[in-house]
């Protein structure tokens, strides 16, 4: 099991040097990964934001050990040939640490629908498929042309290619206990789903697990990632919390770094509160075995 923290780059946080600093101290008590939400403009609270592109290549430019990515990239909402450009500049600024974790995209009706792009859910779908399939082609660096029903790239080469070898590792996200995701996910590098109600359970995940298997079609390493979030009271031993998740097969613990796992309503513009109770956290270190 591998632990690491994922967060909003939103009010101090929308300044990429306060990010570069917090990920440092994120590494050297002992994080494995540090992972950032990306969105455009994530409500109408209006909280100031941040580009995680940016912000990665200063947390890059600051850590040298930990793992780093966003959780996750609305894949619909971005240029694919773009993105493989960040995405190759940022794995070997980070000498191959980079983590790409895609999904749809929510909240679509703030995230897509303000700025009058789609938000037809399928619609989306059918471009993060097409999307993936054009990242993985140029970041091979061979010739590549696409033709879909989204998209159309006449042949070319894109180079360099990334560090990371046979690619860059792409994480899935999703909706429990929608399929689509999780089939999506079986063809590539891990699956990090969202329950909304009550979060995922170990049952949960051998469920997954289970239904992944039935549809891979490789027999390399699949991560099982969960997003969490430790009680205070068990922090400093957290078996009885964690260790279930592990028997289940979970390779990542991600835990929810937000002012809305500390009760705070997202409602309300962004406070000094805030900040503290999430650097508190961070600066603890992972959860004890």
């Amino acid at each position: 099991m591998q632990f690491a923290v994922t967060l909003p780059p939103f009010g101090d946080y929308a300044d990429p040097l306060y990010l570069a600093q917090t990920a440092q101290a994120a590494e050297a008590v002992g994080w494995d990964g540090f992972f950032l939400w990306d969105h455009v403009f994530f409500d109408p609270s209006f909280h100031p934001n941040t580009d995680p592109w940016v912000a990665l290549a200063a947390v890059a430019s600051k850590t040298s050990r930990i793992r780093l990515g966003t959780l996750i990239t609305p894949l619909a909402r971005r240029r694919p040939w773009v993105l493989a450009r960040q995405t190759v500049a940022l794995d070997r600024l980070s000498a191959g640490r980079l983590t790409l974790g895609v999904g749809l995209g929510d909240p679509a009706q703030w995230d897509f629908g303000f700025f009058g792009e789609q938000t037809d859910a399928k619609v989306r779908a059918q471009r993060l498929d097409e999307g993936l399939d054009i990242l993985t082609g140029l970041w091979t660096g061979q010739p590549f042309k696409y033709q879909g029903a989204q998209y159309t790239l006449q042949e070319m080469r894109f180079l360099p290619t990334p560090i990371q070898q046979p690619r860059i590792p792409i994480w899935v996200g999703g909706n429990w206990p929608n399929k689509p995701p999780m089939r999506r996910a079986a063809k590539w590098d891990g699956f990090y789903p969202i329950k909304w109600q009550g979060g995922m359970q170990p049952d949960d995940w051998r469920e997954v697990w289970r239904y992944i298997q039935q549809h891979r079609t490789s027999d390399a390493p699949f991560d099982l990632v969960n997003g969490g979030s430790v009680p205070d009271a068990q922090w400093a031993k957290a078996d009885s919390v964690i260790m279930p998740y592990a028997e289940a097969g979970v390779t990542w613990w991600i835990e929810d770094v937000s002012p809305w796992r500390f009760g705070h309503s997202w409602e309300i513009q962004w406070q000094p509160e805030f900040t503290k109770q999430m650097d508190d956290l961070i600066r603890r270190g992972p959860p004890t075995l």
